[in-house]
């Protein structure tokens, strides 16, 4: 049974767990007057007996399928010791690679060699073994944990702190989880980036005028070195995320103030929906039509007026991304402005000001740290957009200030440095890893600013 199938099947036993569990302290309960001679409420017994029955199962299956596939691959390469001996650890990744496709069907039997037909047989035969052995002891684990946590139960048995304190357990391991998981990203980045700055000067990258990473075959060709000066990449994704705030910001935030201070309960309920449409739409669509339909009609429009606009421009691809993040603007604003409360637009009508003056004056400072998240939230999904720039902006690097010319960002170099078959090592692909470092760096200074904002401004209204 594949692992997913045992997922499921575990699910579905806890499930049961619980209405058992949940049945069983009820039919207890009876014969005393009732739940309220229970110390806890019959969903904390249902949990309880749940709890036992799944979560040692899915534990025991997360370190399986951890472990399961380094120690067949362990297995089968000790298998075939004495025909590969000494060799190196790309000789063994590409065995043990070949060896793996044989025994999925992904690479004929016919030509291979007598001992990888073997080894694929035998990692095919430890597979089957490993998922039937699995089964079984999720199946045994189940069932054992159902019949414990049931035998257990009575009407004096303390289910609820039992239950909250392995939630809380289960919430603190989540977090752990995600701050682990950022570390993770964080460290791996910086060691590759650390790697990179090896082959190329810290100052020749961080106020480099020229990006041009690719490298020639030869030290006597021209470009055998290549250029990594970031100082192109960034302009042009400032320059995009400028277009784009300067498009969505006002535009988001007119809407979200009318919404939720002027606009009927009629249009607000079209309205809204309407403009979170935007949120759902694929950034590939957006792309399209930036590039079919925005940027033609700019350069048509640009020609007529004698300026010279390019098929690829950031003004195109600005102008769309822009529309793109309208709802995250629209949307979080105006769930701040509605939270504000309404004792404020009372008291500010009742000291007669008008309804712009009480928006002005009372509403917008006081929903000003959600506004500043909403914002900064956008600002670090126009930073991150890749498909609309690829699609409407180009891939030239250009340093330039002109929105009418073509530009390339920083997240579309990670793409292109990465892809396709890349040496690994080599300046041209490290320093993807490079340009992340420093887009998180971005990023991040963003964040600590608006969390400075947020904290001044509530400070002041809460």
């Amino acid at each position: 049974m594949q692992a997913t199938n045992i997922f499921i099947l575990i699910l579905a036993l806890g499930i049961f767990a619980f209405y058992i569990g949940r049945g069983r302290s009820l039919a207890l309960a009876k014969p005393l007057g009732g739940i309220r001679n229970l110390h806890s409420l019959p969903s904390y017994y249902g949990f309880h007996t749940a709890l036992w029955c799944a979560l040692p199962s899915l534990i025991l299956l997360s370190l399986w399928m951890i472990f399961d596939e380094p120690l067949i691959n362990s297995l089968v390469m000790n298998s075939m010791a004495d025909q590969l001996g000494n060799t190196g650890l790309a000789t063994y990744n590409l065995q043990l690679n070949k060896i793996s496709n044989i025994a999925e069907g992904i690479l004929g039997r016919q030509g291979q060699s007598d001992a990888l037909l073997a080894a694929a047989d035998y990692m095919t035969q430890l597979k089957v073994v490993s998922r039937w052995s699995l089964t079984a002891l999720m199946l045994c684990l189940t069932v054992i944990g159902l019949f414990f946590g049931w035998s257990r139960i009575n009407p004096q048995f303390r289910a609820r702190p039992l239950v909250e304190k392995v939630m809380q357990n289960l919430l603190l391991a989540c977090a752990c989880l995600a701050i682990f998981t950022t570390l993770g990203i964080v460290l791996s980045v910086l060691f590759e980036s650390i790697q990179f700055f090896r082959s190329v000067p810290v100052h020749e990258f961080v106020f480099g005028l020229e990006w041009s990473p690719q490298t020639a075959i030869r030290e006597d060709q021209v470009g055998s070195s290549g250029s990594f000066g970031a100082v192109p990449l960034f302009v042009g994704t400032l320059l995009v995320s400028a277009v784009a705030m300067v498009v969505a910001v006002p535009i988001g935030l007119m809407s979200a103030i009318y919404l939720a201070e002027y606009a009927s309960k009629t249009v607000r309920a079209f309205a809204k929906p309407a403009l979170e449409v935007l949120a759902g739409i694929p950034t590939v669509v957006y792309g399209f039509f930036a590039a079919l339909t925005v940027a033609p009609f700019l350069r048509d429009l640009g020609t007529s007026m004698g300026l010279s606009v390019s098929s690829e421009s950031a003004l195109a691809a600005g102008g769309v991304m822009g529309v793109m993040i309208i709802p995250f603007i629209s949307s979080l604003a105006d769930d701040v402005i509605t939270a504000v409360p309404q004792s404020m637009r009372d008291g500010s009508l009742a000291m007669g000001a008008t309804q712009s003056e009480t928006v002005r004056r009372v509403i917008i400072p006081a929903a000003l740290p959600g506004i500043v998240g909403g914002i900064m939230l956008a600002v670090s999904r126009a930073i991150g957009e890749t498909m609309i720039v690829v699609m409407a902006a180009g891939m030239a690097a250009k340093l330039t200030a002109n929105p009418l010319e073509s530009v390339t960002t920083v997240t579309v170099q990670i793409v292109t440095l990465l892809t396709g078959d890349q040496e690994f090592d080599s300046p041209k692909t490290l320093a993807a890893f490079a340009l992340g470092l420093m887009l998180f760096t971005v990023t991040l200074l963003l964040n600590i600013f608006a969390l400075h904002i947020v904290k001044k401004y509530r400070e002041q209204y809460e």
